[in-house]
């Protein structure tokens, strides 16, 4: 294929040999399969983000230390160099958290380097040596659904202990290898401990995944493995290796439990809209 613009350096620079085909394209970036040192890789191309998207970040960067106090400054200004230096920020964030999360021992893709804004890493495949599926595209039996997410609370539980929450886990962050649950895509992780919103974040992304999952295990709906984690951290008392229950006492004076309710179910129900919608898709074709 014709080598894309971006990839072309790393070709240069002999980073990567071959650009093998697209893998997917997002709002934020790109992925390409790449071949390296006799390796199947991905090269991750960020996309130049509108000003729009900067403001739409705000929430996220809370926390986050940045290089110098005239980048400070620049970012807080919201100039032509604050949101270049915001923008590379924000990649750098992504590939820092990769090694922070492996070092964690966190089922994350194997990062390779990043080089000339581009973030080379390991290609996930599923057991037949093609590119893994999203979560959200694979149908676990019941007991493969359990499964999953007794192993991705595992992860999110290594990522609190280490200091950082996803902040946008869904079914389409996650990938399913032959050995089950991999975390992606990270440049909007969150400081669990520098960021006022840490707790909804980390709510929202166990809420997710457990609304998408409670579908093949309905019982997965009445687990509170989110609030027990955050008790716990708030605490001082959660390890990578704990082992949680899902049960959950709500001090009803000050959680809303009904509201936390209505978000699994509003995931839940968002979840199986996007279902529909690519099974429509697919019968079209």
């Amino acid at each position: 294929m014709k080598i894309p613009h971006s990839l072309q350096p790393l070709i240069d620079d002999g980073v990567i040999d071959e650009v093998v085909r697209p893998l997917k394209s997002g709002k934020e970036a790109a992925v390409y399969v790449v071949r390296g040192g006799g390796e199947v890789l991905c090269a991750k191309v960020y996309k130049d983000m509108a000003q729009r998207s900067f403001q739409q970040r705000v929430q996220y960067q809370e926390g986050r230390k940045v290089r110098g106090s005239r980048e400070a400054r620049a970012i807080g200004k919201a100039t032509r160099y604050g949101r270049k230096q915001q923008e590379e920020a924000w990649k750098n964030t992504e590939v820092e958290a990769l090694y922070q999360l492996r070092d964690a021992g966190v089922r994350v893709p194997e990062p390779h380097g990043f080089h000339h804004g581009v973030l080379v890493m390991e290609m996930v495949t599923d057991a037949d040596g093609f590119a893994a599926p999203r979560l959200g595209e694979y149908a676990p039996t019941p007991e493969q659904a359990r499964s999953f997410h007794a192993e991705l609370v595992r992860q999110v539980v290594r990522m609190l202990c280490s200091g950082l929450i996803h902040g946008d886990l869904s079914p389409y962050n996650v990938l399913v290898d032959a050995d089950g649950p991999v975390l992606i895509d990270f440049p909007q992780v969150v400081s669990a401990g520098g960021n006022n919103a840490a707790r909804q974040m980390l709510l929202r992304d166990v809420n997710n995944l457990t609304a998408y999952l409670g579908r093949w295990a309905p019982e997965l709906l009445d687990t509170w493995y989110g609030e027990e984690m955050w008790a716990m951290f708030e605490a001082g008392a959660l390890q990578p290796d704990t082992v949680l229950t899902g049960v959950f006492e709500h001090d009803e004076h000050l959680a809303d439990v009904g509201g936390v309710r209505e978000a699994i179910e509003e995931a839940r129900q968002e979840a199986l809209i996007r279902q529909q919608g690519r099974e429509a898709a697919a019968e079209e074709h």
